[in-house]
């Protein structure tokens, strides 16, 4: 599996993961989904609604995360998958990311060092929900 991401939409999750340091930042990741993973061209920031701890988990509120899930769907997009970003810590999936991910979408973990990006990877669920598996960026 391969998760292709043009260089804009890139460039656009990494400038809202340092904007966001030392919180964590989230979005969603548009485009088109294939079989073998998905195209991303856009992705749309949400707001971290988390107030008890947003250095290291991240919240939407269902009606915040339906609206620009609409939107993406009526500007005739796919949601691809989730991204999110790691303050401090490395782009690796946490037990609480792989309880949280769902099934067939691509999750995009920026690492952000001292507020300087140092790594971003992606992940897909495995069928049986036991571990992520690290998927290729292009």
């Amino acid at each position: 599996m391969s998760l292709r991401i043009v260089e804009s939409a890139l460039a656009a999750m990494h400038r809202f993961a340092v904007e966001g340091y030392p919180h964590e930042v989230c979005g969603i990741l548009a485009g088109r989904r294939e079989a073998d993973g998905g195209e991303v061209c856009e992705v749309v920031p949400l707001l971290n609604e988390r107030a008890d701890s947003p250095q290291n988990r991240y919240k939407v509120g269902p009606l915040l995360l339906l609206s620009a899930e609409e939107d993406i769907e009526q500007r005739g997009l796919e949601i691809v998958g989730y991204y999110h970003s790691h303050p401090d810590h490395p782009s690796r999936y946490s037990d609480y990311d792989r309880e949280h991910a769902l099934p067939n979408m691509s999750y995009a973990i920026v690492s952000v060092m001292a507020g300087v990006v140092s790594d971003t990877a992606s992940w897909r669920l495995s069928e049986d929900r036991t571990e992520m598996h690290a998927e290729l960026i292009e």
